[in-house]
């Protein structure tokens, strides 16, 4: 994938967020793109943006990532679009929305983060990995997390379980491909972004959309739980003040480390290396994480 000017890319998730921001950055680079999302009005609604600059070089297809037909059906609608695929973004994932400790969440919040999170990498792997083996070309990019591949924010045990899995199916994924005669290739993307400050997507808005099947007594309302203001309030107890950083840079971070086939996506820093040394000496010495109760406003219990 050194090239990708006219290429095919396909991006779940893409409504909005990371997964809106990297179409935007695949459309520049002269890509077809499809954007793939459950939330059919906000999808529509990006689409008609971009198409408004783009053309049809961008298209969106509602899709249900938890659903493996809903993939396949992705799958072939892209393939009846533009004729192939070659880059597979796997970004799609919801924050449960689940309440009080780890012990306390209700079995839908697993059921649902699990489904969405975890099989809908699964699924996009199942789907198209063989469509890219088939023609030897093309680059698998999973969307995981530094909570739950450097280290669980303990109170976030949904989110971190399934993202931990990520990391770990996007891991076997590689080794599996570079143990074969093949140009299809694999990697893991951790957001991340030049600019210091949080990241404004969906995961502020937790229990969003919530459908039916994984309903539970005393669940978020329709447009979710505001995290945001949570999160805020607890940044000026620690002397901090909210920012954001621009979620372009995620996708430049992202396309630059396509076109270095690097596995690990993200962008270094003191604090990840921190995290992750401190829960390797952890694991070597047998001794207690103790980094799971270093005070953050990133790992307030929940009430």
């Amino acid at each position: 994938m050194q090239d990708v000017g006219g290429k095919v890319a396909v991006v779940t998730g893409g409504g909005g967020g990371i997964g809106r921001a990297l179409g935007e950055r695949f459309l520049a680079e002269q890509m077809k793109v499809v954007l793939a999302d459950i939330d059919e009005p906000l999808l529509k609604s990006t689409v008609d943006e971009l198409q408004a600059q783009w053309g049809d070089a961008v298209i969106g297809v509602v899709t249900d990532v938890s659903a493996l037909e809903s993939v396949e059906s992705l799958r072939d609608m892209t393939l009846d679009a533009f004729g192939g695929v070659h880059l597979v973004c796997n970004n799609a994932a919801i924050p449960s929305g689940s309440d009080g400790a780890l012990w306390e969440h209700h079995v839908n919040d697993w059921r649902w983060a699990v489904d969405v999170n975890v099989f809908g990498v699964i699924h996009g792997i199942n789907t198209f990995v063989p469509v890219l083996l088939e023609q030897d070309e093309g680059h698998v990019v999973n969307t995981s997390s530094s909570n739950g591949t450097f280290a669980p924010l303990s109170n976030s045990a949904v989110y971190a379980t399934t993202k931990a899995a990520v990391t770990a199916i996007t891991e076997c994924l590689w080794g599996q491909l570079a143990a074969m005669d093949t140009n299809v290739k694999a990697s893991l993307m951790l957001p991340s972004t030049r600019t210091p400050g949080a990241l404004n997507t969906g995961i502020w808005r937790p229990g969003r959309n919530r459908p039916e099947r994984y309903t539970r007594p005393g669940q978020a309302p329709p447009e979710g739980r505001d995290a945001l203001k949570e999160f805020t309030a607890q940044l000026e107890v620690h002397g901090q003040e909210l920012t954001f950083a621009p979620l372009e840079e995620v996708a430049d971070i992202a396309l630059d480390g396509i076109l270095a086939d690097k596995f690990w996506i993200y962008l270094p820093s003191d604090r990840a290396r921190g995290t992750i040394e401190a829960r390797a000496a952890s694991m070597a010495d047998t001794s207690d994480p103790e980094y799971l109760v270093a005070p953050s406003p990133w790992n307030v219990p929940k009430k």
